[in-house]
């Protein structure tokens, strides 16, 4: 009897994975208790899920742009609570996209009641995607490169960005993929761990950042006035250092970076910047799950004995933004976020700076779920990330209007 229950997603069931959407229930009973449940399969076969209970308007709708959640994985009104609060059936898994030319799929389903989700009443899919119409993807094998290109639709001129991950290592194109669906020429650069490229290299070159930045620069869609770059953790020291000993970088963000070199030492035109000093022996391990936290293995920056591994970037003409959760328990990213910033101003540059509480370590693009704990890709062991659910997802909703922003304005 009645309408049929339709949950729709505006302003389309398709959209990329950064833009926010309404999810709509219509055609419930005036005041009825649902359970409303979005469901996720990544690439390898790992189910996210995440739920939570509401209750329909007078009108039998629910809209959950205005509907308080009133239990399950959030409380309160969380338009897109349904996504990021996405957790992993199996512990310790992160959610990150491997093939951009896919969408992630997210079924969104609607049951009875606040009780056992036994009585479906009504679903519907939303495809998310990391590519937009008309972005090419292109593989960049040049020299010693090991990259990969994201063109945006038309003849430009683009600002230009260079994309670092972190000590994880690997070819990560999400993000650059989602930046270039914004209107940048973006390359997302390997540097460790993948193809020919060790795990763990003995040394880094700055000439391989300098031939990604030459590549970059000849492309004929890229503007000419110059080139931005953006690294998470150890990238974001790659991307201070690239800002300070190369031409033709105009623009730095650094995400939950280090203002010293850490963990590999830096090859420059004759000179080498040293690692900042470490001591594993500091790490600590929990002993019933295993996690490691890594937060003071580092030695003391304020101490003069480390500062032959500081990245001397009040010497750099860039513009730079630094970005880090205040609840990073992978390392001190705020302390050494802030070292920084206080060099850059005692120059008199300009620079700007966002510290998030409740923020973990994996600042990602939006509605990316929070990864608390998962294994480090190289160091293959459990790693604690930090953050607080809500806070996080707030965090990276403010800092991805503010990378993009801020390219905008210095490119």
């Amino acid at each position: 009897a009645g309408m049929a229950v339709r949950v729709s997603v505006l302003p389309s069931r398709r959209c990329l994975f950064d833009d926010p959407v309404q999810i709509r229930v219509a055609g419930l009973q005036p005041q009825q208790a649902v359970s409303l449940r979005a469901s996720l399969v990544d690439e390898s076969g790992e189910l996210f899920q995440a739920h939570a209970l509401y209750r329909a308007e007078s009108s039998g709708e629910l809209d959950l742009s205005r509907s308080p959640a009133l239990g399950g994985s959030y409380l309160g009104v969380e338009p897109m609570g349904l996504l990021w609060a996405l957790q992993s059936k199996t512990p310790y898994k992160r959610l990150a996209k491997r093939n951009v030319l896919t969408p992630f799929c997210v079924d969104l389903e609607v049951y009875e009641g606040h009780g056992d989700m036994s009585r479906l009443l009504g679903k519907c899919t939303n495809e998310r995607w990391f590519l937009g119409e008309g972005v090419k993807r292109i593989s960049v094998r040049e020299g010693r490169l090991k990259a990969t290109l994201f063109l945006p639709p038309g003849p430009g001129p683009f600002p230009g960005l260079i994309d670092l991950y972190g000590s994880g290592g690997g070819l990560i194109e999400y993000r650059a993929s989602l930046l270039a669906s914004r209107g940048f020429v973006t390359l997302a650069l390997a540097y460790m761990s993948f193809e020919d490229i060790p795990a763990m290299p003995e040394i880094l070159e700055l000439s391989y950042f300098e031939e990604a930045v030459n590549f970059l620069r000849k492309q004929q869609q890229v503007k000419v006035t110059g080139i931005g770059v953006l690294g998470l953790s150890k990238g974001g020291d790659l991307a201070l250092s690239m800002a300070t000993f190369l031409p033709g970088i105009k623009a730095a963000v650094s995400i939950s970076g280090s203002s010293f070199n850490s963990f590999i030492p830096l090859k420059g035109d004759g000179f080498t910047i040293p690692v900042h000093p470490y001591d594993l022996g500091r790490m600590k391990i929990s002993d019933e799950s295993g996690l490691v936290d890594f937060s003071d293995v580092l030695d003391d920056h304020t101490d003069p004995a480390t500062w032959d591994c500081r990245i001397p970037v009040e010497r750099s003409l860039a513009k730079f933004l630094f970005l880090s959760g205040l609840d990073d328990m992978n390392w001190k990213s705020d302390l050494y976020s802030r070292d920084a910033v206080q060099r850059l101003r005692q120059h008199g540059r300009e620079v700007e700076f966002y510290s998030y509480s409740g923020a973990g370590h994996l600042l990602e693009p939006p509605y990316l779920p929070l990864c608390k704990v998962s294994i480090h890709r190289v160091l293959g062991m459990l790693v604690h990330w930090g953050g607080q659910w809500r806070e996080h997802a707030k965090a990276q909703e403010d800092a991805w209007r503010r990378i993009q922003a801020f390219f905008w304005q210095y490119l």
